[in-house]
């Protein structure tokens, strides 16, 4: 197996008989002629279009690609797919179990270990699920660990985001950017987004984000801390209780905006978008 999977045939197995042989053709035993032949044999009898992709050696030249194009319109073919071998970096059939000479060699990443005692900050983030705490401890690298806990226990919110907070953790520790952590939660929307300090909180995994980007912004003092809004800035926007609901996200370009259901209409309090006008 190990031979097999160096080399990708066993055409030059001496060990193994011819009549086995022919039994175990791979995609590159087979001519790109050949494969177009059995690609018109089934079109012959078909009335949707048949797929099929011609396998070609990394030595393929665009004349062997039209030749291939011709015959396939010559036996009625009514769609042709290639490859030539090596033309991307990964992909289905490959063989070598050796990293190429010059390339990347793949290798697991093992996370920092965790010290006895190490400190941080706690943020309270007001998401459509509930009031939610996010830990952030340091070290002396950064960033190291994170931690989430909803107003109210147990849930499926709540389950979500400690999951969340054990993947970011896992993620520092192993050296990850905390940039790239942010990047891919910050928006994500869920159906009961927020107004807080800072904006709107779209959802569980975007106020995590937000948590981490204010917290690394604070520690890495790229931004002063005075430059963050006030809750206060914000009350203007959030629905008073007994006054409207918010039923939704905004739907304007650029606006990051709520939609709050206020005198019968949904109406956006940061743009003046009314569903009803």
């Amino acid at each position: 197996m190990d031979e097999i999977a160096e080399i990708g045939t066993i055409d030059n197995f001496g060990e193994i008989p011819d009549e086995i042989k022919r039994l175990f053709p791979t995609a590159h035993n087979i001519s790109p002629e050949w494969h177009i032949r059995m690609q018109g044999a089934f079109q012959e009898y078909v009335d949707n279009a048949v797929s099929k992709t011609v396998n070609f050696p990394n030595s393929a030249t665009p004349e062997d690609i039209k030749t291939t194009y011709t015959l396939a319109y010559e036996l009625g073919c009514k769609g042709v797919t290639v490859y030539r071998d090596g033309s991307r970096e990964e992909q289905v059939l490959s063989v070598g179990t050796k990293a190429q000479d010059g390339g990347p060699e793949f290798h697991y990443i093992s996370p920092r270990t965790r010290p006895n005692e190490i400190s941080g900050v706690t943020r309270k983030l007001k998401t459509g699920c509930d009031n939610l705490y996010v830990t952030i401890n340091d070290d002396e690298f950064g960033p190291f660990e994170l931690f989430s806990q909803m107003g109210h226990g147990g849930g499926c919110a709540a389950a979500q985001s400690e999951a969340i907070a054990r993947l970011v953790s896992l993620s520092l520790r192993s050296g990850i950017d905390p940039e790239v952590i942010i990047k891919h939660l910050n928006g994500i929307r869920c159906p009961n987004p927020q107004m807080g300090i800072g904006g709107t909180i779209h959802s569980c995994p975007d106020a995590i984000a937000k948590a981490l980007e204010y917290h690394v912004k604070k520690t890495m003092k790229d931004v002063p801390e005075k430059s963050h809004p006030d809750s206060s800035t914000l009350d203007q926007y959030l629905p008073k209780e007994g006054n409207g609901t918010v039923v939704g996200m905004c739907p304007e370009k650029g606006c990051t905006g709520v939609l709050i259901h206020v005198e019968g209409c949904d109406k956006c309090m940061v743009c003046g978008y009314s569903k009803c006008s």
